[in-house]
C-alpha cells in the first residue's frame, strides 16, 4: 500500500493526538498501581479514611446549624411548634451532658 505525503502528514496527527490523550490519561501509571495490589489496597484504604471524615466533619457543622435553627424557633414561641422544638433541643442538650 503506498501512501502520499498529505495521507502521512494527516496519519501522523491522528498518531500524536492519541499520544497525547494517553499521556494526559497517565495509562501507565495505572498500570503499574494495577501491579502493585498492595499500594492500591493502601491507596483506596486513605481515601476511605478521608472520605469518612469529611462526611463527619460535614455532618457535625450541618446538625450544628440545625441545631442554632431549632434553637431560635423555639424562643420565637410559637404555640404548637415551639413546644415540638424545646422538647427536641432539651433532649439533644441531655444526650450532651451524657457524654460529656
Amino acid at each position: 500500500m503506498i501512501i502520499n505525503r498529505r495521507q502521512a502528514t494527516s496519519l501522523y496527527k491522528k498518531l500524536r493526538t492519541v499520544e497525547l490523550k494517553l499521556e494526559r490519561a497517565n495509562l501507565a501509571e495505572f498500570m503499574q498501581l494495577i501491579q502493585n495490589p498492595i499500594r492500591l489496597i493502601f491507596l483506596n484504604f486513605l481515601s476511605g479514611l478521608a472520605r469518612g471524615f469529611g462526611i463527619a466533619i460535614g455532618f457535625t457543622i450541618v446538625a450544628g446549624a440545625f441545631l442554632v435553627l431549632l434553637t431560635r424557633l423555639a424562643s420565637l414561641n410559637l404555640p404548637i411548634i415551639g413546644r415540638f422544638i424545646a422538647e427536641l433541643v432539651r433532649i439533644v442538650n441531655q444526650q450532651l451532658r451524657f457524654y460529656s
